[in-house]
């Protein structure tokens, strides 16, 4: 089962720095999409800062971290890790296919695990594609699926354990499992401001890598199965 896994977390902000940065027509997409869900007297660009980087109308993707499962010669359950990462969208989706291709072409009924991914990374990684006029690959052509019919291993799905109106974030998940948690430095909602104030991309890869291994050991631990040791973590640039 892990062999045939293909772990992965996104980090997304607002495709525009602020909302000022729209022109009209954009700006008042913004307020006929998000309109009916925040407070009346919110201004548009307070949830444009809130909302776009979660939106993939709005939003882009600037770093998808994947990784793998695997045995070193001990039998140690070790992790592999790759990321792609920019500013160019559209470059690091096609950088994206092609690592997935190559593990398709490995493992044909591989699956995608992550937390929350089936709601929130896989969507929008599919809208992305889309938007950005790129073909989805056949294993992401998933619009016309059943639900059952759509596998991935979503530790927030397992969690659930069929109570759907349960959500839990990854960050207490990890604590109450007692796995160490990425949140150090930073949190999800400091993404967008490293980006776009600190400039500082690496920072936010270095996160969304630790995210993977955090969703990395809270599978092993819903597999009784000894956490990864950091040793055993490799981080292919």
């Amino acid at each position: 089962m892990l062999a045939n896994l293909l772990l992965l977390d996104i980090e997304t902000v607002p495709a525009e720095a602020d909302y000022h940065s729209l022109n009209a027509e954009w700006q008042s997409l913004w307020f006929e999409k998000i309109s009916k869900t925040v407070p009346e007297n919110m201004a548009p660009e307070d949830s444009y800062q809130m909302k776009a980087g979660i939106l993939a109308e709005f939003g882009k993707i600037i770093c998808i971290s994947t990784a793998f499962f695997y045995e070193n010669e001990q039998k140690a359950i070790c992790l592999k890790m790759k990321s792609v990462y920019g500013d160019d969208e559209r470059t690091l989706l096609q950088d994206f296919v092609k690592l997935c291709d190559k593990m398709y072409a490995h493992q044909k009924q591989f699956q995608f695990g992550g937390h929350n991914i089936r709601e929130f990374d896989i969507p929008f990684i599919c809208r992305r594609l889309l938007i950005n006029r790129l073909p989805l690959p056949e294993y992401l052509q998933l619009q016309d699926k059943r639900p059952w019919d759509v596998k991935m291993f979503d530790t927030l799905t397992w969690w659930k354990f069929g109570d759907y109106k349960n959500y839990i974030s990854l960050h207490l998940l990890a604590n109450v499992l007692g796995i160490p948690t990425s949140k150090t430095d930073m949190d999800g909602s400091m993404v967008q401001d490293v980006y776009y104030k600190e400039k500082n991309l690496q920072r936010i890869v270095d996160y969304c890598q630790r995210d993977v291994v955090v969703t990395a050991n809270v599978i092993l631990r819903f597999k009784n199965l000894p956490l990864l040791d950091a040793a055993n973590v490799v981080i292919v640039t």
